[in-house]
C-alpha cells in the first residue's frame, strides 16, 4: 500500500497540523503514571494510557485526525476505511468527511464485536461489495489483537485489505504481530514515544517556570 506524502494543498489546516494534533492528544488523551500505572485492554500494566476517543470526539481533534489520516491514505487505491468498533469509528467518520472534501470519496464500514443478533446476522456494517480495497483503522495499536480481528472479518467478507493505519502505535509489538498473523503492512500517524517525549518536555518547562516563580517570590520587596 502506498501511503506516501506529497506537498499538501492550501487549506484551513496550518502546515504543522501534526504537531498541533500531537499537542491536543497530549492534553486530552495522554496519561502518565509511573507509580500506579494503568491496566490496558490486553490486561497488561503500563505507565502510559492513551484514550484517543477524548480527542477524536472533540470538534478540533476530529478535524485534525480526519486530515492527518487523509494525508496517509490519499495516494492509496482505497474504496473504504473502517475497523473494529468503537475505537475506529470516529476516526473513520472524520477521515471520510475530509477525504470527500478533497475529492477522494471513500466509504466507511464498521466491524462489530459480535454478529448482528437479528436480520442478516452480519459482522460488518457498510455498503461494500466483495473485492473492495479497504484500509483497517485503529485508534491505538498495542498488541494488535483488535486489528487482527478486524482484518480477518474484512477478509471473510471478501474485502481486499491493503493495509492498516493506526493513529497511535504504542510500540509494544502490535506491528510485528499484525505482520506475522496477517502479512499486512502497518503505518501509524504517531508513536507513543513521540507523546512521551512531548510530555517530558512540557514537564521540564513547567518545572523551570515553577523554579523561576520561586526565585521571584524569594527576592526581597525592598
Amino acid at each position: 500500500m502506498d501511503m506516501g506524502h506529497e506537498n499538501h494543498e492550501q487549506n484551513i489546516m496550518e502546515q504543522d497540523y501534526k504537531q498541533h494534533l500531537l499537542e491536543i492528544l497530549l492534553v486530552r488523551s495522554f496519561r502518565y503514571d509511573p507509580d500506579k500505572g494503568f491496566t490496558l485492554a490486553s490486561g497488561e500494566k503500563s505507565d502510559v494510557y492513551i484514550d484517543v476517543k477524548k480527542t477524536a470526539l472533540s470538534p478540533e481533534g476530529m478535524q485534525l485526525i480526519g486530515y492527518a489520516c487523509y494525508q496517509e491514505i490519499k495516494l492509496a487505491p482505497v474504496d473504504a476505511i473502517g475497523g473494529l468498533t468503537l475505537g475506529a469509528d470516529p476516526i473513520a467518520y472524520a477521515t471520510a468527511m475530509v477525504a470527500n472534501q478533497y475529492c477522494k470519496p471513500v466509504d466507511v464500514f464498521i466491524v462489530r464485536k459480535e454478529p448482528k443478533a437479528h436480520g442478516t446476522q452480519q459482522w460488518i456494517e457498510g455498503n461494500l461489495k466483495p473485492g473492495a480495497n479497504v484500509v483497517i483503522l485503529e485508534d491505538v495499536l498495542t498488541t494488535g489483537g483488535s486489528t487482527i480481528k478486524a482484518i480477518k472479518r474484512a477478509e471473510e467478507a471478501g474485502y481486499n485489505v491493503i493495509g492498516v493505519l493506526a493513529l497511535v502505535d504504542r510500540e509494544e509489538g502490535g506491528v510485528g504481530n499484525v505482520l506475522k498473523e496477517c502479512n499486512c503492512k502497518v503505518r501509524s500517524v504517531f508513536k507513543k514515544s513521540e507523546l512521551l517525549e512531548l510530555y517530558k518536555k512540557d514537564e521540564e518547562a513547567k518545572d523551570k517556570e515553577k523554579a523561576k516563580a520561586a526565585r521571584e517570590a524569594a527576592k526581597p520587596v525592598f
